[in-house]
């Protein structure tokens, strides 16, 4: 009873201190309501909304965009007033206003234009990619949370099973069936299990309580202990087309490129004047003259290796393409090649087996067939390789996570 209430201390307090950091979260946010969710897609449309970081982002982008805008229009026109003194006259002599608009030629603009969409799908294609990114953030997370529930339930069972035998082993020493040495056997292990428990409360408090923050400290609860159901991959080859095709990283890479080759087409348009039209009224003494201003500047020095820059721009961003798109296509074989030997390593577990296994020893070391210190020998490799599966499907679940992040 003892070594039980060791366990029940170290469960509770983990517990208190993780429910702890939720009703923190709520006193400092009086107005969140906790969210209860039972999966993982409710989990993601949830953060995509209230995610600070997402939110930044998007604000950004916007930014970016008006920026991209405001760059292409005319400029400000322009308001002059001079007033000329005589000496031969009292007070004003004369007065001069000049209104000017100055502007490019219209292929200009037309071609800004051009460019600058290809840089906003560029910012939009960025901004999926980061959000994409989040999300994956958030969905191991929520992977993560599964496989430390999964653990704590087979720890449980390594806790319960050798309390019992406690229990048992106890009743055999007071009788003299039993020696020290077992029953010192039995309370070494129950120490190993509480820390092990104890660590993995720790991990899941930990993980809930990130969750919880790229939420906004919304209040999340995602109390799911099993994972979805995945697709398996069929064609590997279509998967990795899907991969490639979708990537946002690329799009907005692509959308790079395109806009830099638009520049190099506007900076070999510098050569053509920039123009000024206005209106113009001199008053003298007695009478006043209107007239229109006409003018231009001639960029000679302005546009002084403009073309050679842009070239050399666009270039970076094709080979920035291109870097982007073979690193893609690496990420996708790879993530392919460890997906099936994952499920190979899987499939080679048979955890009914295992679990069938435990029992039978249990029994066996109940009936005196063999002695706790043989029992737990064989049920550590049994518990070892419990949690090496649930560790592998993890990672098998995070890679296809990965391999289908376009989804999300």
């Amino acid at each position: 009873m003892m070594k039980r209430t060791i366990l029940a201390i170290i469960s509770a307090v983990t517990g208190i201190a993780f429910a702890s950091g939720q009703d923190n979260d709520k006193a400092q946010d009086p107005e969140a309501a906790t969210l209860r969710t039972q999966s993982i897609d409710e989990v993601l449309q949830s953060i995509s909304i209230n995610n600070p970081e997402l939110q930044s982002l998007v604000k950004d982008t916007e930014a970016a965009q008006l920026q991209l805008k405001t760059e292409n229009m005319l400029e400000d026109p322009t308001v002059e007033y001079s007033s000329f003194y005589s000496p031969n006259v009292t007070g004003q002599s004369g007065s001069e206003l000049v209104v000017s608009q100055g502007f490019d030629f219209p292929t200009i603009y037309a071609a800004k234009h051009r460019q600058n969409k290809f840089s906003s799908e560029s910012l939009n294609s960025g901004l999926e990619a980061e959000r994409r990114r989040i999300l994956l953030d958030a969905k191991t997370l929520c992977l993560d949370i599964i496989m430390y529930r999964q653990l704590g339930e087979l720890l449980g069972l390594q806790a319960d099973i050798a309390e019992d035998m406690l229990g048992l082993y106890e009743k055999r020493y007071s009788t003299g069936d039993a020696t020290a040495l077992e029953l010192n056997k039995i309370k070494m292990e129950m120490m190993n299990v509480a820390t092990k428990v104890a660590d993995n409360n720790a991990a899941l408090a930990t993980a809930g309580n990130s969750l919880s923050a790229m939420n906004g400290n919304a209040g999340i609860s995602f109390d799911a202990d099993f994972y979805p159901l995945v697709e398996e991959i069929s064609d590997p080859q279509a998967a990795i087309e899907e991969y490639m095709s979708g990537s946002a990283s690329i799009l907005a890479a692509e959308s790079a490129a395109s806009a830099a080759q638009k520049q190099v087409s506007l900076n070999r348009q510098d050569w053509i004047p920039k123009f000024e039209i206005g209106y113009r009224r001199n008053t003298a003494i007695r009478e006043a003259e209107n007239g229109f201003i006409v003018g231009g500047s001639i960029p000679i020095f302005s546009n002084h290796r403009k073309v050679r820059m842009a070239k050399a721009q666009s270039a970076s961003a094709v080979n920035q393409l291109a870097m982007i798109k073979s690193q893609s296509l690496a990420q996708a074989r790879s993530f392919i090649s460890d997906i099936r030997e994952t499920k190979a390593a899987l499939e080679a577990y048979d955890e009914p087996l295992m679990r069938e296994t435990l029992d039978l020893l249990r029994q066996a070391v109940e009936g005196g067939q063999i002695s706790v210190i043989e029992y737990f020998v064989e049920a550590t490799n049994i518990y070892s390789s419990l949690s090496d599966c649930i560790t592998l499907q993890n990672r098998w679940q995070k890679l296809m996570a990965q391999l289908y992040i376009n989804r999300l």
